[in-house]
This record gives structure tokens, C-alpha cells and sequence, in this order.
């Protein structure tokens, strides 16, 4: 009775033992996120600041959570006028005052240091709503920092943005972002 009692209690206390549940706590300073969008006469760069950022994940089940926001007004192009129009008519700041992502589930595996890459499914709002997409990361840890990299494309007039072209100008329908997030890991 003693062995099975043994048994049972390691069966419930070893996957405890080998859970590898640890949170990186983005650093808003270190960070940034940039935006391009090609149009008929120019590529429109810019930048925007983020707000927070904290993502718990679990290298032994491949569970994530957490959020990064990104402050929806604080984007720049270098262009004041092309901003507030931005900032009022497409991305409706006084109303939307961030844009975020919430990771929920990542395929591949992240080593516990040097250089990893993972697809990381969630939820990316925008104007309060959510879309689902899948974002690849190359992350890269060395001791408590951690750095994650990901670029990818927002469909922003499919998800129910406006378009911001006029005139001869024409923008086209999808945005490029490139996160460059930068943090420390804890246990």
C-alpha cells in the first residue's frame, strides 16, 4: 500500500517539479514598435510607444498568456497632419486609446537560453475588437533578459479600419509591424 501511495503521490508531483513556469516583464524604454505602410508616392514609416507588456508562459505545455499594449495615439510618421488624421479618423484614439496582443498558445519550444523561435497564437485588438493570428518570434535569452523580435502583417481595412488613401495617393490595405521587445525573465 506504502508503494502505490509512492507511486501515485509522483505521478501528481513530478509534472508539478518539471512545470518550467516563468514571466517576461517587457521594459517599455528598451522596446519599440514600428509600422510601414507602402503607398503610391512614398513608404510610410512610423512608430508607436508601448505601454506595458508581461507574458507568462510554461515551457513544458506550451501555454502563454499575458498582454502587449501599445499606447494607439503615440504613433509618429513624421508627418504632423498625416498623424492626427491617424490618430482621429483610422485609429479613433479618443475612443481606442491602445492597441494590444494576448498570446494563447505557442508552437515550438523555447530554450532556456541562446536563441529560440515560436509561432505565438492570440488575440490582437484593435478598435476593441479582437482578431485571432499567429505571429512568429525569434526570442533570445541570456541570464534574466530576454529579447523577442517579431514582424508580421495587419490586415487593418479587412479588420474594419479605414483605408487612408485620397486623391492620386493610395495606401495599400495591409500594414507591416515590427516589434522589438526587450525584458527580464523571473521564476
Amino acid at each position: 500500500m506504502k508503494t502505490f501511495a509512492a507511486l501515485a503521490l509522483a505521478v501528481f508531483l513530478v509534472p508539478a517539479a518539471l512545470a518550467q513556469h516563468e514571466t517576461f516583464v517587457v521594459s517599455p524604454d528598451a522596446s519599440e514598435v514600428k509600422m510601414a505602410l507602402k503607398t503610391t508616392h512614398e513608404l510610410v514609416n512610423g512608430t508607436f510607444h508601448l505601454q506595458s507588456g508581461a507574458i507568462d508562459f510554461d515551457r513544458s505545455t506550451s501555454k502563454i498568456s499575458g498582454n502587449i499594449v501599445v499606447a494607439a495615439g503615440s504613433g509618429k510618421t513624421g508627418n504632423g497632419s498625416r498623424d492626427k488624421k491617424m490618430n482621429n479618423d483610422i485609429l479613433k484614439v479618443d475612443e481606442y486609446t491602445t492597441v494590444s496582443f494576448a498570446p494563447k498558445t505557442y508552437m515550438g519550444t523555447i530554450a532556456p537560453s541562446g536563441d529560440s523561435t515560436i509561432q505565438a497564437s492570440g488575440v490582437f485588438t484593435l478598435l476593441g475588437t479582437g482578431h485571432d493570428i499567429t505571429i512568429p518570434m525569434q526570442i533570445h535569452i541570456d541570464g534574466s533578459k530576454a529579447t523577442v523580435k517579431a514582424q508580421f502583417v495587419i490586415p487593418y481595412v479587412q479588420w474594419g479600419l479605414k483605408n487612408p488613401s485620397f486623391l492620386f495617393w493610395k495606401a495599400e490595405n495591409d500594414v507591416a509591424i515590427s516589434l522589438s521587445l526587450s525584458g527580464q525573465i523571473s521564476k
